[in-house]
């Protein structure tokens, strides 16, 4: 059966080649992922709707089984994950997928297309903390990056099809096909080419196509503008976007610190029954972090005080004083940060996006609330909450332009552009003065796995050491004659010798031309030594060192041939011709 499919998939890129060009099979390949992409978007939302609704039927007052469903989440969720898909870490997604293209050849296995699928429903439909955007990202990525391999795809349209994916599903999950596309743009293809735009369009608009055939216009919250923009506020607006920027500078430090935290425990089930239990206790002090907290955002965009204070232990929802919701609300932006960092640090999955729509809502409101309390001026509560959730998620995620687009999408109009602009640019400088770069590429450069401006370093970075190592050079023993080298270099094809030690250690090196002048004196022959012809070379390279530092080795010691070591035995020779001979390959392989 399998023979049977690859025979047909042969024929059909056969007739493809044939009959499309490339230009126009890009096109309707972006389409499919597109298509397909908007469906796993859609699938992911349902089923965190449909376990959300099981599990908190009753009100919480009447049941307290709800305080267990995050501790039961997490567990599942980490067995899930081990047992079914062998992941050991769940991590970052978008961390994972700026890896797989930056030293994977934009190559993603075949889990990640469902695999986050069913670890975010789970970790987010028990109440975890977090969103479902990033997995999601991972998983049109994924999409993307497989259906590329399958149609044979190079390097640099396996990396497109990824984009398409994600644009695909940002545009599915909240029917903003212009956000999908920048946010693909912006985060994940940062050296995106004008003509890259039409694929990534069609694959935004073929998903947003799909969420709206499956779903009609159920997004994850819409709000309609009544408030006009007030141009004698931007002042205030500016206020609110350094205020978000330190807000966004809080959260990703509390993720931070308690992902490390977690790490430290080593047992992964202690870790879940920690966590759990801490969000737990967070979630019955403070019941609005509860899951991905959208339901929050429609109640302060709606002005619903009750519904903001529902449940809560402290206050009553039926007579509600504006100071203490005032408390209440700036107790929620603090506590969500950590109630975030516990889901995703104790091994839940999720991400960032949706906290960050939170986090910002909840600033924005409660700025204005104070401005209208204090009675300085009166200002639009909901159009604050907007353009915050705009300045939160432009500071977290480093993508102004898909955050000012998203809420102008997401409230279908351009009113408020000129406050989105102003707080997500205020926001972005206030967190990139502090961190030039996002959360995502500061991991991978603390690991040495991605360079974000450097070309060059990029394509070293995705040579290994290991497979361009030459093996093929003739050894000679440390107790040997120069009659026993010339032996060898009669049918030697190279003009290097390792001399290895009886411990299979490189002693030293002899070259041609250490000999040339002495090689065809008989008195010499039986009675020079190697060891006295040899040198020892000024840099070794160990057996999987990373490239940078053996280019450097290369550029400190001035040699063409560096010798490989492995735990102190000789492996072979790393040459400069070799590497830049493959590196030429990758150069030419990413143009095409």
């Amino acid at each position: 059966m399998g023979f049977g499919l690859s025979s047909k998939l042969e024929r059909a890129l056969t007739w493809k080649i044939r009959y499309i060009s490339e230009r126009n099979f890009v096109l309707i390949m972006s389409g499919l992922v597109g298509i397909i992409a908007g469906i796993a978007a859609v699938i992911l939302k349902e089923a965190v709707h449909l376990i959300h609704d099981l599990l908190t039927a009753q009100d919480f007052s009447e049941n307290y089984y709800q305080l267990f469903y995050p501790v039961i989440g997490l567990l599942l969720t980490v067995l899930v994950a081990k047992v079914l898909y062998r992941e050991e870490q769940l991590g970052h997604a978008i961390t994972d997928i700026l890896y797989s293209i930056s030293r994977k050849s934009s190559i993603m296995g075949k889990s990640k297309m469902y695999s986050r699928l069913v670890t975010s429903a789970i970790t987010v439909g028990f109440g975890g903390s977090a969103g479902l955007e990033s997995p999601i990202v991972l998983t049109g990525s994924a999409i993307g990056s497989n259906i590329a391999q399958v149609v044979n795809m190079n390097y640099k349209l396996r990396t497109l099809m990824i984009g398409c994916g994600t644009a695909g599903v940002i545009s599915a999950i909240f029917n903003a096909p212009v956000a999908g596309l920048i946010f693909s743009m912006e985060v994940i293809l940062i050296e995106v080419s004008v003509a890259n735009f039409i694929p990534l369009l069609i694959a935004s608009v073929s998903a947003t196509l799909v969420s709206i055939v499956l779903l009609g216009e159920d997004v994850l919250f819409s709000f309609k503008i009544t408030d006009t923009f007030n141009a004698f506020d931007t002042p205030l607006y500016i206020a609110l976007g350094v205020i978000c920027g330190f807000i966004s500078i809080y959260f990703l430090s509390i993720l931070k610190g308690i992902e490390n935290s977690f790490k430290k425990i080593k047992n992964d089930y202690s870790t879940i029954l920690v966590g759990g239990v801490l969000l737990s206790i967070i979630i019955l002090l403070v019941p609005a972090v509860y899951g991905e907290g959208y339901e929050v955002i429609k109640a302060l965009l709606n002005n619903d005080q009750k519904a903001l204070v529902q449940r809560s232990l402290f206050i009553d929802s039926n007579d509600v004083n504006n100071w203490v919701l005032f408390a209440y609300l700036i107790a929620i932006i603090f506590v969500k940060a950590i109630a975030t960092a516990i889901t995703i640090g104790s091994g839940g999955s999720g991400g960032t996006f949706a906290p960050s729509l939170f986090l910002g809502g909840v600033t924005g409101y409660a700025f204005a609330k104070l401005i209208n309390l204090s009675e300085f001026a009166y200002i639009s509560q909901s159009n604050f909450a907007l353009v915050g959730m705009c300045g939160v998620i432009c500071g977290v995620q480093y993508a102004p332009l898909s955050a000012i687009f998203l809420i102008a999408e997401l409230t279908g109009g351009y009113v408020l552009f000129i406050p989105l602009m102003i707080v997500s640019a205020i926001s972005y400088s206030t967190v990139s003065y502090f961190q030039p770069n996002s959360v995502y590429v500061r991991e991978l450069q603390t690991r040495g796995e991605y360079e974000v401006d450097n070309h060059d370093k990029k394509i070293l970075s995705n040579l290994d050491i290991n497979h361009i190592i030459e093996r093929d050079f003739k050894k000679v023993p440390q107790h040997a004659l120069l009659s026993d080298l010339i032996k060898i270099i009669s049918v030697s094809k190279r003009n290097i010798y390792p001399v290895i030690g009886a411990d299979e250690g490189l002693a030293g090196i002899v070259t041609l031309d250490d000999v040339r002048d002495i090689m065809f004196d008989t008195s010499k022959q039986e009675n020079v030594k190697i060891t006295t012809l040899m040198t020892v070379p000024k840099e070794y390279v160990d057996f999987g060192e990373d490239m940078e530092s053996v280019m450097h080795k290369f550029e400190t010691s001035q040699a063409w041939n560096l010798p490989v070591c492995k735990d102190g035995k000789y492996i072979g020779f790393v040459s400069k011709s070799r590497i830049f001979s493959v590196y030429r390959e990758q150069l030419i392989n990413q143009k095409k």
